[in-house]
Parts: C-alpha cells; sequence; structure tokens
C-alpha cells in the first residue's frame, strides 16, 4: 500500500499516445507556441506536421486585425489576401514588408514570434523643433529609399 502511495505501480508503464487527440486539441496547443515551433513540431510526427500545416494554426499566429492592416496597403499587397493558405500569409507577411497608409508606413510580422512591426518615416515623427534649421535639417540618403531623414 505504501508503495503505491509514492507513485510505484504494478503492471506495464503507462504510455501516452497524441494521435488520439482530436486536430482541433491539438491545434489548440499549437498556438500556445511560436511560429518557430510549430514548423519544428513537423519533424516530430504526421499529426503534429497535419496540424502545423493547418489554417487553424497559423490563424492564430497572425494578428487579429491582420486582415485590416492589409486592407490599408497599396492594391498590388493586398493580393496576400489570396494566398492559398494561412501560412502562406503569414509568411509573405514577415518576409516582405508591405506599405500602408499611403505608404507612409511599412508593416511586417517578426517571423520567429508573429509580433507586429512597424517602419514610420521620419517625417511621420513628432519632433521637438523638427522643422526649425537652427536644430534640424532633412537630408534624403541614397539608401534610404528617398525618404527624407531628420539630422
Amino acid at each position: 500500500m505504501e508503495k503505491e502511495r509514492e507513485g510505484e505501480r504494478n503492471g506495464p508503464p503507462f504510455v501516452a499516445d497524441i494521435s488520439v487527440l482530436p486536430e482541433g486539441c491539438i491545434s489548440d496547443i499549437f498556438s500556445l507556441t511560436s511560429p518557430k515551433d510549430a514548423c519544428r513540431a513537423c519533424a516530430v510526427s504526421p499529426i503534429f506536421r497535419a496540424v502545423a500545416e493547418s489554417d487553424a494554426a497559423w490563424e492564430r499566429f497572425l494578428p487579429s486585425d491582420y486582415q485590416a492592416i492589409i486592407a490599408r496597403s497599396s492594391s498590388s499587397s493586398s493580393d496576400i489576401l489570396n494566398l492559398s493558405s494561412k501560412k502562406k500569409i503569414y509568411l509573405s507577411l514577415s518576409d516582405k514588408p508591405i506599405l500602408i497608409d499611403d505608404t507612409k508606413k511599412s508593416f511586417f510580422l517578426d517571423k520567429s514570434s508573429g509580433k507586429k512591426c512597424y517602419l514610420l518615416t521620419a517625417r511621420d515623427l513628432c519632433i521637438i523643433w523638427g522643422g526649425t534649421p537652427q536644430y534640424w535639417r532633412w537630408i534624403s540618403l541614397p539608401e534610404s529609399k528617398s525618404i527624407p531623414t531628420l539630422f
């Protein structure tokens, strides 16, 4: 009796078979990880691969407002919504930033975490005395795609 309380038992050890869980349950578990972890899990088992490739899993990695953000982009960027899977939308948004808000901002997803990232032009910032030549001057740098930079 004492041995049973300590966790010892007679008979074969208990083995959990994750493949008996419903795909939705495994998808919920994946949503608690990162996109990077989901991609790594593809190598573990066929059921993990199926879940990691599913739209349900990747929908959870996309920001809840991703469609509204894409709608703020130019018409060519809105083709992203026509991609065949949520994973492809995610990878597109993490590999290639899109211009939004009349090309004043750039948006992309951090590939490993899925966090939203915005790049702003210097002119979109509210800088004290930004328009005062005594303190600041706007110059164009060739490597900045002709976006003026404040120095």
